[in-house]
């Protein structure tokens, strides 16, 4: 791909996490490029093109099994802007130079370019320092970075904690001020990071990152208030990330249902508790209802696809099920289709 860009007359690099990742000794899982081709450039020279984006267009291009994302050099900040009301740019198709480019990067790690026409790597960040010292380090001013685009707090976390980097003072200070923040990010953008916090060899260290900068609160507020009330459900939490990064580690899947299951679980409980004590309901009526009540709530901060949040609610469901099984019910129950990733809850 980099090749037909510059044998187009297109300047083209290998950028970011690629380029990053290579320097510290870990193999990329993901290949970013930037160029100078406009996004309907880059459509025009691959057949298997889809420019995707509102507030920046990006040409995701198919290779193989891979999708490669191909971003053209974004252009410097300016008034023109349009940005809401807490900063955040609402659209940003401006094009550039690499230089502008590497200066609109997150961090100075990811702002680091591969070059196939020398075979260099271009550096106007500090980038390559910043690497062998292992620290993650925002470009520019920190507060407007994170105003601009909330989730780059996200990203400063899970980057450091895979890396094993310090985030340097100033980038670090402004995370739990600026926390509040994450809400004024899209619900469904912020189920895609979430899953690609939690569903990691890196869960228990990110899910401890974020609820120390005070992300989960803002993420999670119902779960958090739960955790306030009743403290107990933190061992519990923290098991399934600990197995989750097991599980990882082995070659085995994990599942996004039973990661929501685990996280929404303490604010499901104990909401039906409160309605079978206060309003007797029986059990199955009274989690029909809190599991509704639940994901309904939640899905104001972060967007569970209802592919995924059924079978968490039928996971919650047949936790009862377990404790009144009978006779011939265990047999019963083993033809559920979420027999196996509700017992591994009931284990939990």
């Amino acid at each position: 791909m980099l090749y037909t860009l510059k044998d187009a007359g297109f300047e083209a690099y290998l950028v970011g996490g690629a380029v990053r990742d290579f320097l510290v000794g870990i193999e990329p899982k993901d290949f970013d490029i930037a160029t100078n081709a406009t996004p309907e450039e880059i459509e025009g020279l691959f057949r298997s093109c889809r420019l995707i984006g509102r507030r920046f267009r990006i040409a995701h291009v198919r290779f193989g099994r891979e999708v490669i994302e191909v971003t053209t050099f974004r252009g410097p900040i300016s008034d023109s802007h349009e940005r809401d009301d807490g900063g955040r740019i609402l659209s940003d198709n401006v094009y550039g130079t690499l230089e502008q480019d590497a200066f609109r990067r997150d961090f100075s790690a990811n702002g680091l370019y591969y070059n196939i026409a020398d075979f260099g790597i271009y550096d106007y960040v500090g980038g390559i320092k910043d690497v062998e010292n292992r620290v993650l380090r925002m470009i520019g001013d920190v507060e407007l970075r994170y105003r601009e685009d909330p989730v780059r707090m996200l990203r400063a976390l899970r980057i450091s904690n895979k890396l094993n980097f310090t985030i340097d003072e100033e980038s670090a200070k402004w995370i739990p001020q600026l926390a509040p923040l994450i809400n004024e990010v899209p619900s469904a953008r912020l189920f895609d990071e979430v899953l690609k916090m939690l569903m990691t060899t890196d869960a228990a260290k990110n899910y401890q990152s974020l609820v120390d900068s005070g992300l989960f609160a803002q993420m999670f507020p119902f779960t958090s208030e739960a955790l306030k009330v009743a403290p107990e459900y933190e061992a519990f939490i923290q098991q399934a990330f600990t197995n989750t990064e097991e599980r990882l580690s082995a070659g085995k899947t994990i599942s996004p249902s039973f990661l929501f299951a685990v996280l929404l679980w303490p604010c499901a409980e104990l909401r039906a508790k409160e309605l079978m004590k206060k309003q007797g309901h029986p059990p199955v009526v009274a989690w029909q209802q809190a599991s509704e009540e639940v994901m309904v709530k939640q899905y104001a901060h972060v967007a569970i696809p209802r592919r995924f949040s059924v079978p968490s609610k039928e996971m919650w469901m047949m936790q009862s099920r377990f404790m009144r099984m009978r006779g011939a019910a265990p047999k019963k129950l083993m033809t559920h289709p979420r027999f196996r990733a509700s017992y591994d809850f009931i284990l939990l």
